[in-house]
């Protein structure tokens, strides 16, 4: 698959557009921001449904709150903020307010990853994606481009249960057309291969993908697993395509521990042991930089990538 990197649009444009179609469909959709309406681009909901529209203010355990009580009344909540805030923050909200009653609030934490850039460490979320899917009840979802995150939030809006939705700052070029529909229980294969299977999620795709066609010119074989769905997972395809070559790659701009590469691990481990090899951010807080150059500090460009994917399959080929 050949994408067009120089052509990006914004996914925060894309989830607020398709929020606001959502609020046509239903009038029991409401909205909650923590001061951040511009940077989330929920203010297009807010513009067109003022009334419908809560903007919190800092202070975000409040808004988890207000949302738990919401949907008890029968509405159907979005409450987005930066993703770090949005989870960590008010973790014990979450828990306790909506996780444990299973109400209908959906979470949509936006500037996901080292890639939200020059705001630094107190500001990249590396740990929501541990923190969300170790909840009972809650589901969690990384869509991949402006396409998928317009599915999902339709998904959302229309199926019922606590679900995290995480989005990142940085535009993202398209990689699924008009025609793509979001299923919330299968993974997608982008790409056959049988030298390695990596799976991956979120603006990393596109990263794979690039990764993935320097290396076919150089004779290599990558199979490309998109996994929108960290939780609960699509068990049988991860089960299916681990199968069909020596080891496992997993990645995810996102801390290597308690995230999607851990819920590979952990799913492999119990049904179909072998090796698996996470690339993420290795236990460490990211930093301030543009958001391409911090996307190579941490080895997830596609350069890096096809560099560190290359010198994994070279090492599994002397093996055999």
């Amino acid at each position: 698959m050949l994408l067009n990197v120089n052509e990006r649009r914004s996914i925060r444009s894309a989830f607020g557009k398709a929020l606001a179609e959502a609020g046509r469909k239903n009038s029991n959709i409401v909205v909650l921001d923590a001061d951040l309406a511009c940077s989330t681009q929920t203010a297009t909901f807010a513009k067109e449904f003022p009334d419908r529209f809560f903007d919190m203010g800092i202070a975000e355990q409040d808004m988890m709150a207000t949302a738990a009580g919401l949907a008890s009344t029968g509405k159907i909540p979005f409450a987005a903020t930066f993703a770090m805030f949005a989870t960590a923050r008010p973790y014990d909200q979450i828990r306790n307010s909506i996780c444990y009653p299973e109400f209908n609030v959906k979470i949509v934490g936006t500037h996901g990853g080292v890639t939200v850039g020059e705001d630094g460490a107190s500001h990249q979320a590396l740990e929501d994606i541990s923190l969300m899917r170790g909840l009972p009840n809650m589901s969690v979802i990384v869509p991949a481009d402006c396409r998928e995150c317009e599915e999902v939030i339709k998904f959302a809006a229309e199926n019922y249960g606590p679900m995290y939705i995480r989005i990142p700052r940085t535009n993202v070029c398209d990689i699924f057309d008009e025609n793509y529909e979001f299923d919330f229980c299968k993974a997608r294969v982008i790409e056959e291969g049988s030298d390695v299977t990596v799976i991956t999620n979120g603006e990393t795709l596109a990263e794979v993908i690039q990764a993935g066609e320097m290396l076919k010119k150089d004779g290599y074989s990558v199979q490309i697993l998109h996994v929108p769905v960290v939780k609960p997972l699509d068990d049988a395809t991860i089960i299916e395509k681990a199968k069909q070559t020596k080891f496992v790659i997993t990645v995810e701009n996102h801390s290597i521990i308690g995230g999607l590469g851990s819920a590979v691990c952990e799913l492999l481990s119990y049904y179909y042991p072998m090796p698996v090899i996470r690339f993420g951010v290795n236990d460490t807080f990211g930093q301030s930089g543009k958001w391409d150059e911090l996307l190579d500090y941490y080895g997830l460009s596609a350069e890096k990538l096809a560099k560190n994917i290359k010198k994994q399959i070279d090492r599994y080929r002397l093996v055999k």
